[in-house]
């Protein structure tokens, strides 16, 4: 709890690539440390939301694989830590929008450097760029390789 009787909390963003997968053990390992539950965070966006013409999409269906993905990601990736209380979160959206807004009120908001979209030469991903920028709250951007397992 902080000060204010409030739980403390780590937002941690999940998009099944490598590097979210090392900001998820990283946020675990930090959240230990201080006392504080983590919040793994997915969003999904529906194909054509940005502009570009798609087939429909049922958005219940949509919904639940997203929701069965990121289950399915936490219990591959935090195998046996069960000693830190973690709740899972997906939200329809842009991905750093759902992650910012998520992080209010947050201790810190950790993200992967490269998520699974775009240009593989960038060292930063855009929706890394955009939290760092726009996050209410300190971000914490893991690259790949330079965690300890959990």
């Amino acid at each position: 709890m902080d000060p204010n009787g409030q739980e403390r909390r780590v937002v941690v963003g999940i998009d099944g690539s490598p590097a979210s997968y090392e900001a998820l053990r990283w946020a675990v390992r930090h959240a230990r440390l201080i006392g504080a539950a983590v919040d793994a965070v997915a969003a999904h966006e529906l194909p054509g939301a940005a502009g570009w013409s798609a087939p429909p999409v049922d958005t219940d269906f949509d919904g639940a694989q997203a929701e069965q993905a990121l289950a399915d990601e936490v219990q591959t990736v935090l195998l046996g830590a069960d000693d830190v209380r973690l709740r899972e979160h997906v939200a329809r959206g842009n991905p750093a929008e759902v992650l910012t807004e998520a992080a209010a009120g947050a201790e810190l908001l950790v993200v992967g450097s490269r998520g699974r979209g775009g240009f593989t030469g960038l060292l930063l991903g855009s929706v890394s760029q955009q939290c760092a920028l726009h996050a209410p709250c300190p971000v914490v951007i893991v690259r790949t390789d330079t965690t300890e397992r959990t």
